[in-house]
């Protein structure tokens, strides 16, 4: 249960806490919701999926300060600076 878990540092986040987020791309434009969650080894991974039918997944790295430009959990909104596929 997420109120058992103790609060993240500044800067981290429970991936629970994530999943439903919006992710935004930094022109503005929503790449979709945050779906789940992918552990590669080297860093997580979004698995973002659109609301437009027939939108395929996209797969965008988590990288804190590179890719993911802010999360913000009051506002559910991830930004992030990826290209478009």
């Amino acid at each position: 249960d997420r109120s058992e878990l103790p609060e993240p540092e500044d800067g981290h986040y429970y991936w629970l806490d994530l999943i439903g987020l919006k992710v935004v791309h930094r022109d503005g434009t929503e790449f979709g919701t945050i779906k789940d969650m992918l552990e590669t080894g080297a860093h997580d991974v979004m698995v973002v999926k659109s609301e437009q039918e027939g939108e395929q997944e996209r797969l965008i790295p988590f990288v804190k300060d590179e890719i993911v430009i802010s999360v913000d959990l009051n506002e559910k909104q991830v930004d992030v600076d990826w290209e478009w596929d």
